[in-house]
């Protein structure tokens, strides 16, 4: 009788456990017929529903309405486009185009393109610094452009030690860190002073490409492909507080505190979804299929959802597919 009752315990258990809803719930797809090869970064235009994504391998900037779920442009003129930005208040959408080295700034309304900045050599990841009206430009063999988006100029530069890939502004903050895979760390920069305050070795981790922020707790989540492993960091010591096993070839990755959430895209054909159990423990809760080569995507807390990138690939067109957390 005991073993019975303990089998009707862990049968039970094992029930509902298998219940648990799934973490994301695919809610829309917003097709994109033509659009070929890879799909890179994404930014979100809150003031008139779109989304901007950098078409990489289609040499176009493709924008999206996101309530009627349909194209509403693709922006062409571009070479390898890997990072895009929505600028508030001037209804103008950025785009950096790594092909040609460029930062290209477009009309939000006729899409035709307003100024280009040269010399930016592999123009990649991009952020935006609301208090000082400025963007941030990872380019190059090691550096960040400081570019004043109301000008139209470049207001500086900041050197690192290798190609910079994603990075993170503070917002209680002047702190900037900086994914720097070539050289082996993380980079934190004061973005008031223009330069590298100090670095955060990676040791036993190489390939550390996406990036998030927790703030509220003082941890950086940093994505690595070599191992494939989600390394988390503690910004007040930059020591490595825990790491765990993600899936292959990650690419983004995004932080949704309400939840104590990570969602991890992985090229591998899988989105990532994590438990934050507290700021030192963590927990892989799913691995939801996607389809190989979907790297990229795009969590809006405004919105909360998650957008994730998905190439053509195997005669399927490209989409975007949409997805609400439980």
């Amino acid at each position: 009788m005991k073993y019975l009752t303990l089998l009707f315990l862990s049968s039970t258990l094992s029930g509902l456990a298998a219940q648990e809803p799934a973490a994301l719930k695919l809610v829309q797809t917003i097709p994109l017929p033509g659009v070929k090869g890879r799909l890179d970064h994404f930014s979100q235009d809150m003031e008139n529903n779109r989304l901007v994504v950098a078409a990489l391998g289609n040499d176009t900037v493709e924008v999206l309405d996101t309530a009627a779920g349909k194209r509403l442009k693709s922006i062409t003129g571009l070479h390898a486009p890997q990072g895009v930005l929505c600028l508030p208040g001037s209804n103008r959408i950025a785009a950096s185009g790594g092909g040609d080295g460029t930062f290209k700034l477009f009309d939000g309304v006729t899409y035709s393109l307003v100024k280009s900045l040269g010399s930016l050599a592999d123009a990649d990841n991009m952020r935006f610094d609301p208090k000082a009206n400025l963007v941030y430009v990872g380019y190059g063999e090691g550096d960040l452009a400081v570019i004043d988006p109301a000008g139209a100029m470049q207001a500086g530069v900041i050197k690192l030690k290798g190609h910079p890939e994603a990075f993170h502004l503070e917002q209680n903050g002047s702190r900037i860190f900086v994914n720097v895979p070539d050289a082996h760390h993380v980079a934190v920069i004061d973005r008031e002073k223009k330069c590298i305050v100090t670095t955060w070795p990676m040791i036993g981790f190489k390939a550390n490409f996406p990036m998030a922020l927790d703030e509220a707790n003082c941890r950086l989540f940093v994505g690595c492909r070599r191992p494939a492993r989600l390394v988390v960091l503690d910004t007040a010591t930059g020591k490595t507080v825990t790491d765990l096993e993600i899936s292959g070839d990650t690419d983004d990755v995004f932080y949704d505190a309400p939840r104590k959430r990570l969602y991890l895209s992985c090229g591998e054909g899988f989105v990532d979804v994590i438990d934050q159990r507290n700021a030192d423990t963590y927990t892989r809760r799913e691995r939801m299929p996607t389809r190989d080569g979907a790297r990229t995507s795009f969590f809006s807390a405004e919105r909360d959802v998650l957008y994730v990138a998905v190439p053509q690939r195997g005669g399927r067109d490209a989409e975007i597919r949409v997805y609400k957390p439980e």
